[in-house]
């Protein structure tokens, strides 16, 4: 748009007219002794009071002030946010649709790292072992929080974002959802062929009533919400895609409450159960227990479990999965707080035991050779089964044995099972088959300070050697000695003996208390149901209009629009007119269609 210049008063640089911008007009004045002139200026000043500051006919400042510059020449005002603007501003980023979906996937990707290393609260052991073998990445990773990353800063910041986000996004627009609902549909659009789908018919009879009311039959049989405008009627549905997506969003916001309550008030812990032996569910009972910030000492619920057998089955016919396990079996007796009556239950994998609130899961399974071990004298200095860690599919094993009393040294063990013993051609030995077919058991004996008297925790499934002088084993003064179930070999040196009396089997257990798993659950479920519907459910609205033409009969018009995407609506609009066709004929025992006809839209 070019500048006027054409205007009184105008000033603009480039203007070669005069001030008042024409020439003087010699007149009478008007009933107030007002001139032409003075008319138009006043015409042109209240002009001015609806032009904003930066319209190009607007009157200059020049003072200056208000984005003019130096020479006194326009300049835009921008808009200028206080600290209150900020904050608007900020949150109506925060809430918007497109931020809580970004930080949804931002919250999937930061979970990421959580499985790709150990975390402290579920594998403390595994995060030593990752020092051990990554000393110079582990410093590194650890000042992020990568072992810690489901509650690290960065985690939960992005967690309680996305909270607040999604609590900001769904609470105003289910006000304005619960609003439209109880709203009456639109009136009916004064041209229809603006619309889509458009269907025109012709239909002999002259009640307007009766036609109406069979159109409201039909779509009130479709569960449109109907009301009727003059000689017209407006229809819609579908608001249970909204109603969908308003529940996918606020089941989200339940997953994420249920999450943080279910962190704050469960444990998990493992312990691992040689058959035979008991377990009591306490804190001092576990061999690794996390626990929620506002989980206390007495929480627990007091239960005894004991573990009396555990069958495990193997393949034996198909001979490209031999050995490979086909189902776990643990056996248990459960016996409730202040009762004497105890309950036979079974455990299986995916099949829990549920007891006082808590779930029992077997995690795994291994052996666990009964040893003795005995001094020059005959004094028995260590007995129990000891826990074997399987290394293969073969459940070739591993376990350690510290005896740090009652011989003339400290003596550090290391035993290697062998469940069904096989010769390589390189000589050394190797399990064939995990079942105890033919059981072997081979020492490493070692002697020295153990470290077990600094004050420090030593892994029970690990022996430090750094420190220690290998007395029987590979490379050693002596063999290494070899047991069968029932055998007795001496120790190197005159310590004493030891015997293998048998190999137990051991089940590591995991016992997990959630109070809102059934809650996730649900929300989840509800999850699901609300994006199947916000994804499938059409919303639409559909219009009658009913005229009484001259020649006697009825010009009807059919037509639809549809809230988003509705690649079906030509297609209802197309049906919705056969039925009223169709009652109306049946009605009125005369009734015919006239050629349907489609308008685009325009």
């Amino acid at each position: 748009m070019s500048p006027r210049s054409d205007r009184p008063g105008s000033d603009r640089p480039g203007s070669d007219r005069p001030e008042s911008g024409r020439a003087p007009i010699d007149g009478p004045a008007g009933p107030d002794g007002e001139t032409s002139d003075d008319a138009q200026s006043k015409r042109d000043a209240a002009a001015e009071l609806h032009r904003p500051s930066d319209h190009v006919d607007s009157a200059v400042d020049d003072s200056g002030a208000d984005g003019a510059d130096a020479g006194g020449t326009d300049g835009i005002s921008a808009p200028k946010l206080g600290p209150i603007g900020w904050l608007r501003f900020a949150w109506r980023q925060l809430t918007s649709m497109r931020t809580a979906l970004f930080l949804l996937l931002f919250l999937a990707i930061a979970a990421v790292p959580g499985s790709l290393v150990p975390q402290r609260s579920s594998d403390p052991n595994g995060v030593s072992q990752y020092l051990d073998e990554h000393p110079d990445l582990f410093p590194i990773i650890d000042a992020v929080q990568g072992f810690d990353v489901y509650s690290s800063v960065w985690f939960t910041a992005i967690y309680l974002l996305l909270f607040i986000s999604l609590i900001g996004c769904v609470l105003p627009r289910t006000k304005h959802h619960w609003q439209a609902m109880r709203a009456k549909p639109p009136r009916t659009p004064a041209r229809l062929e603006r619309m889509q789908g458009l269907r025109r018919r012709t239909l002999a009879g002259d009640d307007v009533e009766q036609a109406l009311a069979a159109g409201e039959r039909v779509l009130k049989s479709k569960r449109y919400r109907v009301v009727r405008y003059g000689d017209s009627l407006s229809a819609e549905r579908g608001y249970l895609r909204e109603t969908g997506n308003l529940i996918f969003h606020g089941s989200l916001v339940g997953i994420l409450v249920a999450v943080a309550i279910g962190g704050s008030f469960g444990y998990n812990g493992n312990r691992v159960v040689v058959t035979g032996e008991s377990f009591v569910n306490y804190i001092g009972g576990y061999d690794s227990f996390t626990r929620g910030r506002l989980v206390t000492d007495d929480t627990l619920s007091p239960y005894r479990l004991r573990l009396d057998d555990l069958q495990v089955t193997y393949e034996q016919d198909n001979a490209n999965a031999i050995g490979a396990p086909l189902d776990y079996t643990a056996s248990v007796t459960v016996q409730e707080p202040n009762s004497t009556q105890t309950s036979k239950k079974q455990i299986k994998v995916n099949e829990p035991l549920r007891v006082n609130g808590t779930n029992v899961y077997l995690l795994g399974n291994g052996y666990a050779p009964h040893l003795t071990i005995r001094d020059p004298d005959g004094t028995v200095v260590f007995s129990g089964s000891v826990p074997f860690l399987p290394q293969n599919a073969q459940l070739f094993s591993t376990g350690i044995i510290k005896v740090p009393d009652g011989l003339s040294e400290q003596v550090g063990i290391i035993g290697l099972l062998y469940p069904t013993k096989t010769t390589l051609d390189s000589g050394a030995l190797a399990s064939s088959f995990p079942d105890l077919d033919d059981p072997l058991l081979t020492l490493s004996v070692y002697t020295g300070d153990l470290g077990l008297d600094q004050g420090i925790p030593k892994s029970v499934y690990q022996l430090d050697t750094t420190d220690l002088t290998l007395q029987a084993g590979r490379n050693a003064p002596e063999p290494a000695p070899e047991l069968t179930p029932g055998a007795t070999v001496d120790l190197p040196n005159g310590l004493g003996t030891v015997t293998l009396d048998s190999i137990d089997r051991f089940a590591s257990l995991e016992i997990h208390d959630d109070p809102t798993q059934a809650w996730v659950l649900a929300f989840a479920i509800l999850v699901l149901a609300g994006l199947a519907a916000s994804l499938f459910v059409p919303r639409r609205r559909l219009w009658l209009k009913v005229r009484r033409g001259s020649d006697g009969e009825l010009s009807v018009e059919y037509a639809g629009l549809a809230r988003g995407d509705d690649p079906r609506l030509d297609e209802a609009v197309q049906e919705f007119a056969d039925r009223h066709s169709e009652q109306l004929g049946g009605a009125a025992q005369t009734g015919r269609a006239g050629d349907g006809e489609t308008k685009p839209i325009r």
